[in-house]
């Protein structure tokens, strides 16, 4: 009996593994460059500043003076103020502008035509001088006075930048409310909501994610517009250091003061700004953008462990 044996065939061995690329990043010689000369101007900038005529050391000195705090307090105060009346109103001329009604879209339409076509100055001034066109106020069960007394500085200011406020609240609160789906009120209706519990519960939740950003901005930008308030001789920051600067002899450092205090104050809403549209964001994104905080603990880290590997 023959046993027949099948000769096997060559092992097929297996390829070898390739080799790990070596990725090689792009110099990007411009971007150096670039930083280098941003670098050298701004030490220019700072050495033209250093030798110039000012009293660098009169700024801290007067930094936290008493009335220089008073005209911080009264700025923070008249910018709280305005944006409330801004915000309060412009949500009510923007249901206005979006009514059915003609005779109520057209006022809504008329106020924010006027309050955005003429200068916040201007208006403060008129505001400030109507004192010759009415010589008194009667409101005849509520209050009587003359106009003189009622127009005080301070309501002169909330009322020339609260209400010129609302036109431009009024714009960015319909473009809000516009970009809410038509569905979501004819939901919550067909569920029997009214038409302002609707708007009040369905339609503004909803359209904060898009009114919140500009409305951070615009109050950024109240605190910046209250230095006008100086032509109703209304006590502010650019009133307390020109104030300041005229008794100490240094006019021009008291500006810078009020630039510092200035940019502080835009800085603190800044930082209130993008927490209230991270707040609002939660919503619309499947996950939140890091915090400045967040941020630098992650560029630690990877900057730790980057830091490991190399000396590992």
């Amino acid at each position: 009996m023959t046993t027949k044996i099948e000769q096997a065939g060559p092992v097929d061995t297996p390829p070898p593994a390739p080799e790990s690329i070596k990725a090689i990043p792009v110099r990007h010689y411009g971007r150096w460059v670039a930083a280098i000369i941003a670098i050298a101007l701004i030490v220019l900038l700072i050495s033209a500043f250093a030798r110039g005529d000012v009293n660098w050391n009169a700024i801290p000195d007067y930094f936290f003076d008493g009335e220089v705090l008073r005209g911080v307090r009264n700025t923070v105060w008249i910018t709280i103020l305005s944006m409330v009346v801004g915000v309060v109103l412009g949500i009510v001329l923007a249901v206005m502008r979006l009514s059915k009604n003609p005779v109520t879209a057209s006022i809504a339409w008329g106020y924010i035509w006027f309050f955005r076509g003429t200068p916040v100055y201007v208006q403060l001034l008129v505001w400030f001088n109507l004192g010759l066109v009415f010589d008194y106020i009667n409101i005849m069960p509520i209050y009587k006075d003359e106009w003189s007394d009622f127009m005080t500085p301070f309501l002169a200011a909330l009322l020339g930048l609260g209400l010129n406020e609302a036109a431009y609240m009024a714009e960015i609160c319909r473009a809000g409310i516009q970009s809410v789906d038509e569905g979501q009120s004819e939901a919550a209706q067909a569920l029997g909501m009214s038409h302002a519990k609707t708007l009040r519960r369905v339609v503004l939740p909803q359209a904060m994610r898009v009114i919140v950003p500009p409305t951070g901005n615009e109050f950024i930008n109240m605190l910046k517009t209250t230095s006008l308030v100086i032509a109703v001789q209304y006590w502010d920051l650019l009133q307390a250091t020109s104030e300041v600067g005229q008794n100490s002899g240094a006019t021009a450092e008291m500006l810078f003061l009020a630039a510092a205090w200035y940019l502080i104050l835009t800085s603190v809403l800044s930082v209130g700004q993008y927490y209230l549209e991270r707040y609002y964001a939660r919503g619309s994104s499947r996950s939140l953008p890091a915090t400045p905080l967040q941020r630098v603990r992650a560029n630690l880290l990877s900057f730790s462990n980057r830091s490991g590997g190399v000396s590992a």
